[in-house]
């Protein structure tokens, strides 16, 4: 019996991209870069002043810079040569995604010019060029067919041409953060404008198979990948044209990628929701404010900076492995909870030990003020000292002294993470019972989890209490406007990637600079980051920088391909 079958056709391969469209795509984006020349506005009273011609402000520049992306990469498209390689998974995804963070972030600069001056009459010609270059790239981006494909092997380059491509890629990135945390505070639109726009170019670099090539060449030369890492972040004090005020926001970044390092180790590999863990580093911060020579200190001691890290550290193990023992063997939900309460404790406690209602020993809620400044070897932490004939301030010595930190913190994690013990957190993490099941010791393997993330979370706390000078319980709580606490410590493994090295510091940056540069958003913070977090378990559940694991967990399309493949096999049979 013979059974007619009907072939099924194979989907045709869509073809290029229209050059009609992009042209279109080039012409706009070339139309807002002219417009950067020309001047938006008026009046000086909109801050950055934007009245002056062929000379772009700060935050036109922005718009420049990715109307010229846009038109570089719809170039890439066309085939042009020499810009191929911007492209190597195809071009309509990421021509589409610079043109809508071109046209986001112009569109808010002219808004914001229309609603702080108080109408479109205060708008010079430059703005209305700026809307319609802006409007037409999106529109034709809109319009391009779908070209994405796997990319093709990347071409091989002389070791110095790529050594020499890393040292450049790592330039242009210190630029970029640099060029954001140095904007003015009283320039709030600037600095939105500027997370748009950056946002929007790096969705589209990654887009773009970009990222993906760049690791395969830093994995290639990872010696040269960490010294340039070094060298960028040694030379951003340097740099800095505003002296110490944003300095300082970097130390602070550090110290809250830190203790998130540490999180990641009890969260992102373990698995355990520790909502208290900002109590580990206030007792890190404590016992160093009291052992390092504070006049309010109840022990009147001052022990070197060495003896006072090894006793915040200490300090924080014991109380990891205290809160620890009893209560690990819980799991889930109940073992949040209980960690939520442990950090409650923790600051209730700290304010209650002031001579009335228990102890004198923090001085309440008054905390511990006066603590003195790091002195080593004769190298005073609190005075500015002038290198290569640039004067840095006091907040770059704790600046290079956090750095060392984050570099040991960074060993310990990478070290544990890929041990027999790391692991074991990980089987711990996916199925506890089946780990156990398997000769795991789940409540010991645990327990040393809680008990490292608590040590690094100390370490750094004993930082952070020279940096400020004073200790006082405010500054540990569960969740308020200013970070680090334990919701937003949460948040930036969450956001940044869990289980991995580069997540967390990029989820502490994020969340410790926006609420540093937009401080009249204070109000509506946490409103903010919740929104943040919905769209990110929507779009992109595994943070913004994943592992290989997470990654494969939460986009895997092996069950939708197969019937797909299944019929193909079929029809063809």
């Amino acid at each position: 019996m013979t059974t007619n079958t009907t072939p099924q056709t194979a989907p045709a391969k869509q073809g290029p991209a229209p050059a009609a469209l992009l042209y279109a795509v080039i012409g706009g984006s070339l139309l807002t870069v002219v417009s950067a020349f020309l001047a938006w506005t008026w009046t000086a009273d909109f801050p950055g002043d934007l009245t002056y011609y062929g000379s772009p402000a700060p935050i036109q520049f922005l718009s420049l810079v990715a109307g010229l992306l846009t038109a570089a990469f719809a170039l890439s498209a066309l085939g042009t040569k020499g810009l191929r390689w911007l492209t190597p998974t195809g071009a309509r995804k990421p021509v589409w995604i610079l043109a809508l963070g071109t046209l986001a972030g112009t569109w808010f600069t002219v808004l914001a010019i229309a609603v702080v001056l108080g109408g479109f009459a205060h708008l010079e010609p430059g703005a209305y060029v700026a809307l319609a270059g802006s409007l037409i790239p999106a529109l034709a981006a809109y319009k391009l067919p779908d070209d994405s494909h796997k990319a093709a092997p990347a071409k091989q380059l002389p070791s110095w041409a790529e050594i020499l491509l890393i040292t450049g890629v790592f330039a242009l990135g210190l630029y970029v953060i640099t060029f954001g945390i140095d904007t003015d505070d009283k320039e709030p639109q600037l600095f939105v404008t500027y997370l748009i726009i950056v946002g929007f170019a790096a969705f589209a670099l990654l887009k773009a198979g970009l990222f993906d090539r760049l690791g395969t060449l830093t994995a290639k030369h990872r010696q040269v990948t960490l010294l340039g890492t070094a060298a960028a972040a040694i030379a951003f004090p340097f740099i800095q044209q505003s002296g110490d005020t944003y300095t300082l926001i970097a130390v602070n970044i550090l110290i809250f990628a830190t203790v998130a390092l540490g999180l990641n180790v009890v969260v992102g590999l373990a698995g355990l929701l520790d909502l208290g863990y900002v109590a580990f580093l206030g007792v890190g911060a404590y016992a160093a404010a009291l052992v390092s020579g504070s006049t309010a200190s109840a022990f009147g001691v001052h022990l070197p900076f060495w003896a006072a890290v090894l006793v915040g550290a200490l300090a924080s193990l014991i109380f990891g492995v205290v809160i620890g023992a009893p209560t690990l063997r819980l799991r889930g939900d109940y073992l949040a909870i209980v960690t939520l309460g442990f950090g409650e404790i923790f600051r209730i406690a700290m304010g209650n030990l002031d001579g009335t209602s228990g102890p004198d020993i923090t001085n309440g809620p008054n905390g511990i003020p006066n603590i003195p400044h790091l002195d080593l070897f004769g190298w005073n932490f609190g005075e500015s000292h002038n290198v290569f004939g640039i004067t840095l301030g006091a907040y770059a010595n704790y600046y290079f002294l956090m750095l060392l930190v984050m570099a040991l913190v960074v060993l310990v994690f990478a070290r544990a993470g890929n041990s027999r013990i790391g692991r074991a957190w990980v089987a711990i993490r996916e199925d506890e019972t089946a780990a156990e099941a398997m000769g795991i010791n789940g409540f010991k393997v645990k327990l040393i989890a809680f008990a490292l993330g608590a040590t690094l979370a100390g370490l750094a706390g004993t930082v952070q209490a020279h940096v400020n000078t004073t200790v006082v319980p405010e500054n540990y709580v569960f969740a308020g406007p200013v970070p680090p606490n334990s919701a937003f410590l949460l948040a930036a493994v969450i956001l940044g990637g869990m289980g991995t090295i580069r997540g967390p510091i990029l989820g502490a940056a994020l969340l410790f600079l926006i609420p540093a540069k937009l401080a009249f958003l204070q109000d509506y913070q946490l409103l903010a980051f919740g929104i943040a977090l919905i769209l990110l378990m929507r779009f992109r559940p595994e943070g913004l920088i994943a592992n290989k694991r997470a990654q494969l967990e939460y986009h895997d399309d092996t069950a939708d391909q197969a019937p797909t493949d299944l019929a193909t096999a079929k029809a063809g049979a």
